[in-house]
């Protein structure tokens, strides 16, 4: 007696659903811009989004908010508002016939969106830092720190820095061009070289290259 042979169904995979649906996406765009292009030729008051393409934006912003490098930002969600923003600023540009991908072209500007409203955050960091950095003769806001935030700050290297959340290039990043010149003329001294020398070395290697 033949043993019969058991058939097992390989089971496929589901692809992931994307949380936007690209194509929907899409097509909400095209008809959408179809009467952006037709109120723009009448003169008339460009029309709302609709709430599909609303969701989208919201969905798109507050997923891309919660990747590794922005979801511990304190200011997450003015992220996102800004991200918000600059999509119904810029939604008329969408192309359709350029691009059929509306969710890279929207992540895109929000992603820019989100560099921005950071680096709006750290220079006003940097700038209450600063105004500590010149009040502060005594160097006591170390210890303020410690005793109102229970912050061990004997191994910082620069408490003030850290308590804003400022690393060395943030805070060189910020520094006006007249104080960096002052501290690269101080640094030159301490070696021994004027500025106008090293500069004028630095012309001569540049010229010399070509």
């Amino acid at each position: 007696m033949s043993k019969k042979k058991k058939i097992t169904k390989k089971k496929t995979k589901k692809k992931p659903e994307h949380y936007v649906d690209n194509e929907l996406f899409f097509v909400d765009m095209t008809a959408w811009k179809k009467l952006v292009t037709k109120a723009s030729e009448t003169d008339e008051p460009r029309p709302p989004i609709t709430e599909y393409i609303g969701s989208c934006f919201v969905e798109i912003a507050e997923r891309l908010s919660h990747r590794p490098n922005f979801i511990n930002y304190e200011y997450r969600d003015e992220m996102v508002g800004d991200g918000i923003e600059n999509c119904l600023m810029y939604a008329h540009n969408f192309d359709p016939e350029k691009s059929k991908n509306p969710f890279s072209y929207f992540t895109q500007i929000i992603y820019y969106a989100f560099l921005r409203r950071i680096q709006k955050e750290k220079k006003q960091m940097y700038v209450k830092y600063k105004l500590i950095e010149q009040i502060d003769k005594d160097h006591l806001f170390p210890r303020w720190v410690e005793d109102t935030e229970g912050v061990d700050t004997a191994e910082s290297k620069n408490a003030t820095a850290d308590y804003y959340k400022l690393t060395e290039a943030d805070i060189d990043k910020f520094i006006p061009k007249k104080e960096r010149e002052k501290k690269e003329k101080e640094r030159l001294k301490n070696k021994g070289i004027t500025l106008d020398a090293f500069l004028k070395d630095d012309i001569s290697e540049d010229s010399t290259d070509k």
